[in-house]
């Protein structure tokens, strides 16, 4: 079965999705997304329409690009998966080339490079933990949050593959059993959380503080750790071990606000509290 790992990269400040296929060996990048970087488009609305109109001509053309393409269900800006037509490093290449646009160049050179990444990263992964702080330290993090952000993506990633051990495999799943974990240590669901900071389809992680960054990773080691004692047979049960998880955060929150009178969950947002005049170049 072909495993399919989604990720974004960054392009001038932009974000652009892209699927990892096992398989395949390669990077399916969203083909929106770079049209969207690449003709400056406001939105993904008009970016879509402007790859509607181009799809078009290839195909009055005759061109083989718009057959190459594929689909695959992406996360869009509300949260939702939604079928957006893919391309591989090659395909995206050949579309470019349809594009005039003053960014063509220095994107094939980006496109080139991070289309080997997956290669590099597989020959060594601390490569991965390198370019992962480097995007995090460019958008104007400061390196103890990124160290803190690095380990909680291990201790998320340890915990994702125990509830795939344990029988999980819906994307729905796994968005139930991590809301679970942040109602029982935070008190809120994870859609509350975001609104409390203002958030549309940036990730929560990235703009929490330090403190609500070790309440979480509390939260996902301690229901890692029960899951492998008790082993879940059913998502019933790994619902139970997620909220006991979670709980255990969730008691050392409430001592601690019992202490210091203040509230863990902050509407601050890490990066704009830290870095309030950031250019990203």
């Amino acid at each position: 079965m072909t495993k399919k790992e989604q990720d974004l990269a960054i392009f001038s400040g932009q974000e652009i999705r892209r699927v990892w296929d096992d398989d395949q060996e390669k990077w399916y990048f969203s083909v929106v997304d770079v049209i969207k970087v690449l003709t400056g488009q406001i939105d993904h609305k008009r970016a879509k329409s402007y790859w509607t109109t181009i799809k078009n001509r290839l195909k009055n053309e005759g061109s083989e690009v718009v057959t190459n393409c594929d689909q695959l269900k992406m996360m869009a800006s509300d949260g939702k998966y939604y079928l957006t037509d893919v391309a591989d490093t090659e395909t995206i290449f050949r579309i470019i080339q349809s594009i005039p646009s003053p960014k063509a160049e220095p994107f094939k050179l980006w496109l080139a490079r991070v289309g080997y990444e997956r290669v590099e990263e597989a020959e060594d992964p601390e490569k991965a933990i390198q370019r992962a702080m480097a995007t995090y330290l460019k958008k104007g993090y400061s390196k103890d949050w990124v160290n803190l952000r690095l380990k909680s993506i291990e201790i998320r990633k340890d915990l994702t593959d125990e509830w795939t051990e344990r029988g999980i495999k819906s994307v729905n799943e796994f968005a139930i059993l991590t809301d679970d974990i942040t109602f029982a240590w935070a008190g809120i669901k994870t859609k509350d959380y975001k609104k409390i900071k203002d958030l549309k389809k940036e990730n929560l992680r990235d703009n929490m503080t330090n403190l609500e960054l070790v309440l979480n990773m509390l939260a996902e080691t301690s229901t890692t750790e029960i899951s492998k004692a008790k082993e879940p047979k059913n998502f019933i049960e790994n619902r139970a071990v997620a909220r006991e998880g979670g709980g255990i955060a969730g008691g050392a929150r409430k001592a601690l606000e019992k202490k210091t009178g203040r509230p863990v969950v902050s509407s601050s947002k890490f990066l704009a509290r830290n870095n309030k005049k950031l250019k990203l170049k």
